[in-house]
């Protein structure tokens, strides 16, 4: 029976129902998320305390989780509160008010504790190995840096997004004298920890203003690919978004695509602290994450049993995950990739070509994917292949790749590739696209070798013949019928790609 587990995220700005269900092979999904915008931070009163009205807040919101709890089959609910309650001067009386909540496991979290979580989801649903976390509370900012997938580095800085619009902000849009005041106490605040200064790692954002960023900058410039997940800005590009967003007055700021609402009045010091620190950091890119906090609790609770915090390989455990998600023979796609390898090595060696790591690497994640869109309809599988992957993010795969994995994992012919390509020609080269195409008729022609799925073509070998020309060696240990009829079939899309005839040979052990 498959586990439910909840996450309750009792921050500054807002509070969050989180639900994921955990399958018995291990695979996880997200089933429910849900969020009040409570605005804990601006119902701290003149002496540091959270207000009755921002305690019945967390009370009634609280009711209405639970409401939707009983809904559901949860076995666990972690409950984790940051900056609001941690700093209240009444901390003791809203603690005692979690721990009587009759089935919520409440704590309260230190500031090295939200920050670990922050980079504990980057590390587990990321390729980055190396690089800068920022978490843009309503009344806090975590910053972490990692190297080798290991947090080095971490402080939380007294100030959120909420609380410096209040200090430093006092109309609709920021005057150039309040933003100088505000640049000041940013390059002060972060010049207190040398480990900051031209850091120039990549600089990942966690939180909903790190996401709206993306959001606006995506939808102005029509961006193709869905999903936010590792998506990549330049330190310009976040500038854009705040320039446009300041000229705005509230009420046409709140109309922006891509910009939330009820987070319109507090985006512009968020951006701005985020534009300070890649400034500060001599940092080439901003990388937005969907995943932060409540996603780090979860992985923790997750991993506990393997006795570890890190998933091994954060790509190969999604790519896994899709294998079960639409029930694909594991068996049948590792064996197209081995055959899809030596095909290409024999490839490049005919073509005098050196092999590319990183195209062997990419043929291999598409041959775990290849035509998973059978699993919706096999009459178009290739259209459904290339919608599934490219209408959701893939931890582990930033935008470039799964765009590259898309392509070559969908490959049928070179007219419906062209068609998928289409809408991306100012986003990839036309050598990437040569290659993906290269890499895709390779993988088919694979494909075709194990039609039967019987593994019957044990080993595959390029021999060199007459010029322009190549002999395709398939070994094999038991009828391959099927095998040869597909090879003969699909060989063409490998002769156009790489502009050489190929013959067919079958070699029986």
């Amino acid at each position: 029976m498959n586990q439910q587990t909840a996450i309750i995220d009792l921050g500054s700005n807002s509070i969050r129902l989180v639900i994921f269900e955990i399958s018995r092979n291990g695979c996880y999904r997200e089933i429910q998320n849900l969020k009040v915008v409570a605005r804990l931070s601006s119902h701290i009163d003149s002496e540091g305390a959270l207000s009755p009205e921002g305690i019945g807040i967390i009370k009634k919101t609280l009711d209405r989780f639970r409401a939707v709890l009983r809904q559901y089959k949860v076995t666990e609910v972690r409950g984790v509160a940051t900056a609001a309650v941690r700093n209240a001067a009444n901390r003791s009386e809203i603690e005692k008010l979690l721990e009587k909540q009759e089935g919520m496991d409440f704590r309260v979290l230190s500031d090295r504790e939200e920050a670990f979580y922050g980079y504990l989801a980057i590390a587990n649903s990321t390729d980055i190995n190396d690089g800068i976390t920022i978490d843009i509370g309503g009344g806090s900012t975590e910053i972490t840096v990692f190297q080798d997938r290991k947090m080095k580095h971490f402080h939380s800085f007294p100030f959120g997004a909420l609380t410096l619009k209040k200090r430093f902000i006092k109309e609709d849009r920021p005057t150039s004298g309040e933003l100088k005041e505000l640049n000041r106490y940013l390059t002060s605040s972060f010049r207190s920890f040398p480990w900051l200064k031209k850091a120039s790692l990549p600089l990942v954002g966690i939180g909903g203003s790190a996401r709206n960023i993306a959001l606006v900058h995506q939808n102005e410039i029509n961006y193709p690919l869905a999903g936010l997940h590792q998506f990549k800005m330049s330190p310009g590009e976040v500038d854009g978004v705040f320039s446009r967003l300041k000229k705005l007055p509230l009420k046409k700021r709140q109309q922006v695509d891509g910009l939330s609402k009820d987070r319109a009045d507090i985006i512009l010091p968020a951006i701005y602290v985020i534009s300070s620190l890649l400034s500060y950091t001599e940092t080439e890119s901003y990388i937005v994450s969907s995943k932060g906090l409540r996603e780090g609790v979860f992985f923790e609770s997750l991993l506990k049993e393997m006795e570890t915090d890190l998933f091994p390989d954060v790509t190969e455990e999604s790519f896994y995950q899709l294998s079960q998600d639409y029930s694909l023979d594991e068996g049948h796609h590792r064996h197209i990739s081995i055959l899809a390898a030596s095909l290409y090595r024999g490839m490049m060696k005919a073509s005098r070509e050196e092999v590319c790591r990183e195209d062997l690497h990419l043929l291999h994640l598409a041959a775990r994917v290849f035509y998973i869109g059978e699993a919706v309809h096999p009459e178009a599988r290739s259209q459904h292949t290339f919608y599934l992957l490219t209408n959701q993010s893939i931890d582990g795969l930033s935008h470039s790749r799964r765009l590259a994995v898309a392509l070559i994992a969908s490959f049928r012919n070179r007219s419906l590739f062209k068609q998928y390509a289409a809408p991306y020609r100012n986003w990839v080269s036309k050598s990437e696209l040569s290659r993906y195409e290269q890499l895709g008729a390779v993988l088919r022609l694979a494909y075709g070798l194990d039609r039967s799925r019987l593994r019957a073509v044990s080993n595959v070998s390029l021999i060199p013949g007459d010029p322009g020309r190549l002999t395709l060696q398939m070994d094999t240990d038991k009828e391959a019928y099927f095998e040869e009829f597909h090879a003969q079939k699909y060989k063409k899309h490998v002769e156009r790609a790489f502009g050489r005839k190929i013959d067919i040979s079958s070699n029986r052990h």
